[in-house]
């Protein structure tokens, strides 16, 4: 049963054009994700599917009787609210009168909100993006339309949200850079390109291979037209006129040959590492204590990194993540212990906010502030160039900031992190907002580059790609360590409700960096040995295995010769 059709979508913002004729339809049942280039409309599109915004031109027709409930990325509350009042808003019919704060409640409970009568001002920004889902879950709907529904979710929200949307029976459409997420819910891929809408059946990694099937075929047939225009255009130099009916309709061909618009090569986000030399001295942490009231966030934890760690930071909201990287970038003093930072340390802050960033000034000169040019491995490269590799062209470059969308300005503000040329990369949930080529190419940038990577991130496929060492708050200001990557530490950390002291086999108390240098490679191995012999046996759907890789088991099949190299 079709839900929703939507045909010949104009839509203009800002002098850029988003949704150039655009036809797409959603059908009962459907699980769609939505992808593309920040600032291409993605978001735009949901509030057009919401109703919340009207097309410039073209027509969206619903089924009668359709029922939409819509999550922002970024949802706005009555701060003066309670978590019981926001959660019920918009959601009391007189056919749940009588169950609705029950229900609200229950919502609570398992999601983790703080009491129902708590001010709404009082919640962190997880806690907010909560009360937004469970607002948005809490009454039966036919199409949910969800904006990056996993941002600011730790990992046992983000698992809860994914069995929920898993077992929803109503429709579904949601923008989400999360790969895995995207891997396990979807049934249909659609992405925006140029303002035309391409839809590809299956999920994630299905889309992948058909997309690249597309372009191909798509170059294919470029090549011929070429070849074609060419054989055509030497037959008219040649002197040929038009003296006849046949010849003038052979003239008209080879003008539609030329006007034919040829297929728009993907614009790629490069970059290349910059750096700068390192010290012996690094960071070194010593027994530091953080805690707010009698809330205790960090004890006595005590760590030196390694000139080439790649460290990933993870727990639920509000355990002290931020904490630890505000400390390690000297914005927060410890209650109790030391932070040494060595001479030759430069750390590149990425924050969760953007605060860097001057709404009125233009994406050139938000980047001038840092530098006229930058040193790369290829040579001096100048501002201007160097926003054209981050996908801003010379038009953008004039655009005022207030003018981009969200993903756009986190784009920019990473790329003035990476210009101040550092050695230390300190990145506080760096995949919020990113879209997923940025992600792709920031991964690859991670690859090579020479410094310390230490980040906060609850994107499992992120962490599982660039992260050689977790880091887990394990409650009462306890930090736990754990060789591998986010995969192994699933593998490998205590089960639910274990003690420390029944599981110490499994990982160990952070103390010093140091420690592990002569055990990295003997680590190392270990963890692939561990990928190898405890697969993710899981299916997507519960049922057999299929018969393919799965999208993450492609990826690691991907990197596991260049893995094997370094360990030999």
């Amino acid at each position: 049963m079709n839900l929703l059709t939507a045909e010949q979508l104009t839509k203009v913002f800002t002098e850029r054009k988003l949704l150039d004729h655009a036809d797409f339809s959603i059908e009962e049942g459907e699980k769609i994700g939505v992808i593309g280039v920040n600032g291409t409309g993605k978001s735009t599109l949901l509030r057009l599917i919401a109703g919340l915004e009207e097309p410039d031109t073209g027509t969206i027709t619903k089924g009668r009787n359709l029922t939409i409930r819509y999550l922002p990325q970024d949802p706005v509350f009555d701060e003066n609210a309670t978590v019981m009042d926001a959660i019920i808003k918009n959601n009391r019919t007189e056919l749940n009168e009588w169950s609705i704060e029950a229900d609200a409640a229950s919502a609570i409970n398992r999601l983790g909100l703080p009491g129902a009568t708590e001010k709404i001002s009082q919640l962190s920004g997880g806690q907010k993006k909560r009360v937004a889902l469970a607002n948005a879950v809490l009454a039966p709907v036919d199409l949910l339309v969800l904006d990056e529904p996993t941002n600011h979710l730790d990992a046992e929200m983000a698992q809860w949200l994914e069995d929920y949307l898993t077992d929803f029976r109503g429709a579904l459409v949601m923008v989400t850079h999360d790969r895995y997420f995207l891997d396990s819910i979807s049934t249909r891929i659609i992405e925006i390109d140029h303002g035309t809408i391409y839809s590809y059946p299956g999920d994630y990694a299905e889309y992948l291979l058909l997309k690249e099937q597309r372009q191909n075929q798509e170059i294919a047939s470029e090549r011929k037209r070429a070849s074609l225009l060419r054989t055509e255009l030497a037959w008219l130099s040649r002197g040929a006129r038009a003296r006849s009916t046949k010849q003038k309709a052979h003239i008209d061909r080879i003008r539609t040959l030329q006007q034919q618009t040829s297929p728009v090569e993907e614009a790629r986000l490069e970059l290349s590492s910059i750096g700068s030399r390192m010290g012996r001295t690094t960071i070194e942490l010593n027994s530091i204590c953080k805690a707010y009231g009698e809330k205790k966030l960090i004890e006595n934890f005590t760590y030196t990194f390694l000139k080439h760690d790649r460290i990933g930071i993870v727990g639920p909201n509000g355990c002290g993540k931020s904490t630890l990287l505000n400390m390690i970038c000297r914005g927060l003093e410890p209650d109790a212990g030391t932070i040494t930072i060595g001479q030759t340390i430069r750390i590149g802050y990425f924050a969760q906010e953007n605060h860097a960033l001057c709404s009125s000034q233009t994406a050139i000169e938000c980047v001038k502030e840092i530098g006229e040019t930058i040193h790369t491995e290829n040579g001096t490269i100048s501002a201007s160039q160097l926003l054209e590799r981050f996908l801003f062209d010379k038009t953008m470059q004039w655009t005022r900031i207030e003018k981009l969308s969200g993903g756009e300005k986190r784009r920019l503000y990473l790329l003035r992190v990476l210009m101040s040329e550092p050695n230390v990369l300190v990145l506080d949930e760096p995949t919020n907002d990113l879209d997923i080529q940025t992600l792709e190419v920031l991964e690859d940038y991670l690859d090579s580059f020479e410094g310390i990577v230490i980040t906060v991130s609850h994107d499992r496929y992120f962490l599982d790609r660039t992260v050689q060492r977790i880091f887990a708050f394990e409650g009462n200001g306890q930090l736990r360590q754990y060789e591998g990557n986010y995969s192994d530490y699933l593998h490998t950390r205590p089960a639910p409700g274990t003690s420390s002291e029944a599981s110490a086999h499994t990982g160990s108390t952070v103390s010093s960096g140091r420690q592990g240098k002569n055990s990295d490679a003997a680590s190392d191995a270990q963890n692939v040995q561990s990928r190898t012999t405890h697969p993710d046996s899981r299916s997507t759907w519960g049922g057999p295995k299929k018969l393919r890789f799965s999208f993450k088991e492609q990826r690691e099949y991907e990197t596991i010769d260049s893995e094997i190299a370094i360990l030999d």
